[in-house]
């Protein structure tokens, strides 16, 4: 098996295994690729992600790898005509890592390797530039050390600014060659006095040293947590891919960029990006530097001096945008790119799927059919249902009054207002007490990925619209601004200067990612509107789906809600939230401390009229859908009274002394309450609480239809079933009370009572069951519960380190376990099935808001999903991608 493909030059790219993502992760597959199709690609080597899995698994690859790389730098040479570790002209090198799916600065990655006290001095005589040489090895030794040999940056980043001071300095672009070689003599002692050994001259360790690190930088803490948060599996691995380095800080007529074909952040069909002149691309990426914009157009937008690059390097910004407009027509998508101009040369460092906003992904996927690039399926495709949570929620209220602070660049579109952090951590642990934060940094770095999942924006004082902060926010869906001006932090006051006004860390402020707008206070928001691209894309999805798509909502807000998001009826309205009420939970409590079925009757008379209320505002908005409502389901110790203060009240409600309500709420004490007197057991034991609801639903049913002509479905589910006389005794209760209700009211309408399937023995007897039984509800929260035999409650202590060893590819409340629990939900659909042909089978539980589990329902054969009103849109799209993957 071939681990190091070569690319570049006059490298053979006819392996299907080089351009195989998986195989050559995405920078080396499209290294390869852009090389095959003839642009001005640095050659190279790639070393497959097979061999990361093997260091992972702890062991040695340099033995197996030595003749190999020695072949693939021998291309590099030849290609290139320098020599690698020669002193008098020598072949400098870029080391970056290349997992399969885009995990920007999550990994490592080293540039300008090879340099030393020797090849420094030939890399001077031979470019004729001192400057731009020593410049390159301060930048060389500084990162080795950062991400190789594993000190703190910071130290050489304190090093180079005492530096500059001295000089009187405002910009790395400032210091001459004889302040370089100063500085590279402070940072190898730095490197002396913290490892007690001289920094590595030997090119060749240094590659190798290089390589390991990159390799070991996929299980970096960062990477860890990036991948978490974007279920990435850890058994994926990285390539790595060891590049002839061009540079983009030989001079005026050098530079580097990150562009891309089309804006992501709107979707405009436009070029976007940043570039540097006399820079490389760390200083673009990591914020280091406040880059210029790409085009004159965009300049004169923002209003800014500097000149574009269009303007500085016409003829490199002209080639530029002859690659632009044929990588977006080769690959069908919008790119985002990695260029350096070395003296007026363009080079393509990498070319990959662009990152987008979800509103840039739709209006992308909509223009790119009406230009005829790709067709509706592709687009429904290409638009990740779970990025369009960013749309789905409030917007700031254009109206509303704004203290505006100062503004920085648009990085991440959105809104959002929080207490200020100014630390990750911090923002991480604000967040997980209840509050909303803001991430206030001078410039974000991977290790903040934590902190940037767990705020609601983030606000940086430098950087641009490519800088770490931008691109990461992007992804997650959060508003950013970037290179906020005016933006002063002083970390250990823990305080903010902002257009010369004081803030404290956890005063508020607001972000507005689309405009840059950074105000104090908080600003109020509006509804957002799903029409345009949206609805465009929403057409194509139903077009193209199979399943249905309900919601589960038990109040007449989060129907109109979920129905104005496209659902097509409830698959779940969970009864007990309706008993929570702080009006009714006294004849809730009156009703299960009863010491009889009299006791029990004349506090279920007080619930009835409140019951028949909720059922008939439901009924209102989903008339003409069929409603899935969940008789009681929780176990009675959730309504009791908790301290002094409610048995109290209980006793002036009741008439019952507070020591008679004890006693009876600790003789209804369980020990494992969730597998105790719940579900169906309530209804077999205490009958006339089942019998209550039904008659609820049905007097709501028949009164909505005589006041409207029309009828909802209800589909009567009983909870928790283990068995077919349970269900059987049940829903003769039903239909017993639907005849006396329709005889009463002198009309009927049409219903169905099935089960919730949320026991393994349920699942395993769906056969019998479905005799009763007209529907299957698979509750997978319970189902993954019970087959699991782990409380979703307290799974949260110990799920993350099952996560990230990989027992779990994901959290399995999350997404569902398709090889365990799915298996019970496919044996019990086969066997209801054969039992009852016609029967209807659904999916409720918290999964069917996610692509991958309703991916699986689709494989199963499931009628329909269920989610939260929120995410009734998020399924209607993954069910559609399911149908056309099917």
């Amino acid at each position: 098996m071939k681990t190091v493909y070569t690319f570049g030059g006059n490298a053979p790219h006819d392996d299907p295994r080089q351009k195989d993502k998986t195989v050559t992760g995405g920078k080396g597959a499209n290294l390869a690729e852009m090389a095959s199709i003839g642009l001005p690609v640095p050659p190279g080597f790639t070393i497959t992600t097979e061999v990361s899995v093997q260091h992972l698994n702890g062991e040695d690859i340099r033995p197996q790898l030595e003749d190999k790389v020695a072949d693939a730098l021998a291309h590099i040479e030849q290609t290139v005509g320098k020599t690698f570790g020669d002193a008098a002209d020598p072949l400098l090198v870029s080391v970056r890592s290349g997992a399969r799916v885009s995990m920007p600065g999550m990994m490592d990655t080293v540039l300008n390797l090879g340099l030393n006290d020797e090849t420094v001095a030939g890399l001077a005589k031979v470019s004729g530039d001192e400057r731009f040489a020593w410049d390159s090895y301060r930048r060389f030794i500084q990162m080795y050390a950062d991400v190789v040999l594993g000190l703190d940056h910071g130290l050489f980043e304190e090093a180079l600014e005492i530096a500059k001071e001295d000089k009187g300095f405002y910009a790395d672009t400032e210091m001459e060659a004889d302040d370089w070689k100063t500085l590279v003599a402070e940072y190898k002692q730095i490197v002396q006095d913290e490892l007690g050994e001289p920094f590595p001259a030997d090119p060749l360790d240094q590659l190798w040293g290089a390589i390991i690190a990159v390799f070991a930088s996929w299980d970096s803490e960062r990477a860890k947590i990036y991948r978490r948060l974007n279920d990435i599996p850890a058994n994926w691995g990285t390539a790595v891919n060891v590049q002839a380095m061009v540079f983009g800080n030989m001079g005026d007529t050098s530079a580097t960029g990150v562009a891309f074909t089309r804006d992501p952040a709107t979707g405009e069909r436009a070029y976007y990006g940043e570039y540097l002149i006399n820079a490389q691309g760390e200083d673009v990426v990591a914020g280091i530097r406040t880059p210029q914009y790409l085009t004159r157009a965009a300049r004169e937008a923002a209003g800014a001096k500097p000149l574009s690059m269009e303007e500085a390097l016409p003829d490199a910004y002209g080639e530029l945008a002859r690659v632009f407009d044929l990588l977006e027509r080769h690959y069908k998508d919008m790119q985002d790119i990695e260029f350096t101009v070395q003296q007026g040369t363009l080079w393509m460092l990498q070319t990959r799927t662009g990152k987008r906003t979800a509103k840039a992904a739709l209006k992308m996927a909509v223009d790119m059919v009406e230009e005829g690039l790709i067709d509706e399926e592709a687009a429904i495709r290409r638009v990740d249902p779970m990025a369009l949570d960013q749309l789905l929620h409030p917007t700031l209220d254009p109206d509303a009054e704004r203290d505006v602070l100062t503004s920085g660049l648009p990085a991440s579109p959105g809104a959002a207002s929080g207490k200020i952090v100014l630390d990750a951590d911090t923002a991480e642990t604000w967040a997980q007490r209840g509050d909303k934060v803001i991430l206030v940094r001078v410039e974000t770095s991977p290790e903040d990925i934590h902190g940037m999942h767990a705020a609601q924006g983030i606000l940086t004082a430098r950087g641009g619209m490519t800088s770490h902060a931008a691109v990461v926010a992007r992804g997650m869906g959060r508003p950013c601004v970037s290179g906020a001006s005016g933006v002063s932090i002083d970390v250990k006051a823990r305080t903010l200067r902002i257009g010369g006004r004081e803030l404290k860390e956890g005063d508020t402020l607001t972000l507005d990612g689309g405009n840059g707008q950074v105000m104090a206070g908080e600003v109020p928001t509006i509804e957002p509107e799903l029409a345009g691209d949206f609805g465009t894309l929403m057409e194509w999805a139903d077009k193209h789906r199979r399943m249905r798509v309900r919601t589960n909502a038990e109040t007449p807000e989060d129907c109109r809600m979920a129905r104005q998001f496209g659902a097509e009826g409830i698959g779940l309205c969970r009864t007990e939230h309706m008993f929570f009420d702080a009006e009714r939970i006294s004849a809730v409590r009156q009703m299960i401390l009863a010491e009889d079925e009299k006791g029990r009757r004349k506090a279920l008379e007080k619930l009835l009229p409140e019951q028949r209320k909720d059922f008939h505002e439901i009924f209102e908005v989903m008339v003409g859908l069929p409603c899935t409502i969940r008789l009681l389901d929780p176990p009675l110790h959730e309504f009791l009274p908790h301290g002094d203060t409610e048995f109290e009240e209980l006793a002036d409600a009741t008439g019952y002394g507070v020591d008679h309500l004890k006693r009876r709420a600790e003789e209804l004490h369980e020990f494992n309450p969730m597998l105790g007197h719940r579900g169906c057991r309530l209804g077999i034991t205490f009958p006339e609480i089942y019998e209550m609801q039904a008659r609820a639903i049905f007097e709501a049913a028949c009164d909505v239809r005589k006041e409207s002509g029309e009828a909802p479905l209800p589909e009567i589910m009983i909870p928790l079933v283990a068995t077919k006389r349970e269900l059987e005794l049940l829903k003769a209760l039903v239909d017993r009370t639907a005849k006396t209700v329709f005889e009463e009211k002198g009309l009927e309408v049409d219903y169905l009572v099935g089960t919730m399937i949320e026991l393994p023995r349920a699942a395993l007897m769906a056969g019998e069951i479905a005799e009763e039984g007209a529907f299957f509800s698979f509750g997978t929260n319970d189902l993954t519960q019970t087959t699991l035999g782990v409380s979703r409650d307290d799974s949260a202590r110990f799920l993350a380190p099952y996560v990230e060893k990989g027992i779990f590819a994901r959290d399995p409340f999350v997404s569902l376990d398709i090889d365990g629990v799915g298996q019970l939900v496919e044996m019990a659909a086969e066997r209801g099935r054969a039992t009852r042909p016609d029967i209807k089978l659904g999916i409720c539980g918290e999964h069917g808001g996610d692509p991958a589990s309703i991916g699986f329902c689709e494989k199963v054969g499931l009628d329909y999903v269920s989610a939260s009103p929120y995410r009734v849109p998020i399924a209607r799209l993954a069910a559609a991608q399911a149908a056309l993957k099917a």
